[in-house]
């Protein structure tokens, strides 16, 4: 049996793994910034579920919630799935709009993750598991503020698992593609001005709000696979969940790399002599 860290499970990925988590056994920790919201859950599993009111964008009340989560005893995984999107061109979003995305989806994962080191080095190890997109690799017109979070927290766990190797933790970085949840739903959403009409931005609002918007992703089967992956015992780094996302990564990384590659010259004519 082991003991998972989730936030952000009052819905979507991070509800259904709870959900799936405490049905085989295992013991959650669960945040989210309404208990209630899992109230049916208490209600079954009793002391097996543990629940952390949180607000992801409050860095002392992340450090409080790690500390009584492992104050109760090992916490195998942790899960950092708190986050949203914000929809809308990047000079038509509001300045709060995108402090609000860039607290929520990149500081608290941050902050999070940083939390989690210590008490993780001195238990002799685990697992974190930063759930990414991918848009984290790729990247959606009218998404700007949400890609900046989700290829910085990227970068941020390739550093971050370089130095903490050593110690026993481990990282993963599951990379969605668009998958049957509440993301569209709960899309913070900054409609584009006339200015816009007939550009990208506008054709993926009208694929988003007229339902033509391809969501081939199965929420279950998705998190089946990112549980499969913290239970082995050695994981990808990189976790790609749903063709959409095998084949979009896929094709992204092939043109960097040919493009890469037809800068050779120029890149080694930067070189000292």
């Amino acid at each position: 049996m082991k003991t998972w860290f989730i936030t952000g499970a009052s819905s979507g990925l991070g509800r259904i793994m709870t959900e799936k988590l405490l049905a085989r056994g295992d013991s959650v920790i669960a945040t989210l910034r309404r208990p209630d919201a899992l109230a049916d859950l208490t209600d079954q599993y009793g002391a097996q579920l543990s629940l952390i009111a949180l607000d992801v964008t409050d860095t002392p009340a992340i450090r409080s919630a790690i500390g009584q989560a492992f104050a109760a005893g090992r916490v195998d995984v942790i899960v950092s799935n708190a986050g949203y999107g914000l929809f809308g061109p990047a000079e038509e979003l509001s300045d709060d709009a995108i402090e609000r995305q860039i607290a929520t989806n990149l500081i608290g994962s941050i902050q999070l993750i940083r939390a989690a080191l210590a008490p993780l080095r001195a238990q002799g190890g685990g697992r974190i598991v930063q759930v990414s997109s991918e848009g984290g690799q790729i990247a959606y017109p009218g998404f700007s503020a949400y890609h900046a979070t989700k290829w910085g927290i990227e970068g941020f766990v390739e550093a971050v698992r370089q130095e903490v190797a050593g110690f026993g933790i481990d990282f993963i970085l599951a990379e969605p593609g668009p998958t049957r949840t509440n993301f569209g739903a709960a899309l913070d959403l900054a409609e584009p001005s006339a200015v816009y009409a007939g550009t990208p931005v506008d054709t993926v609002l009208r694929a988003f709000t007229d339902g033509s918007f391809e969501l081939r992703g199965d929420a279950g089967r998705t998190v089946d696979a990112m549980i499969a992956a913290a239970d082995s015992d050695s994981p990808p780094l990189r976790l790609a969940l749903g063709s959409t996302a095998f084949a979009s990564i896929g094709h992204a990384l092939d043109e960097r790399a040919a493009a890469l590659r037809g800068q050779r010259d120029v890149a080694y004519g930067a070189d000292v002599d």
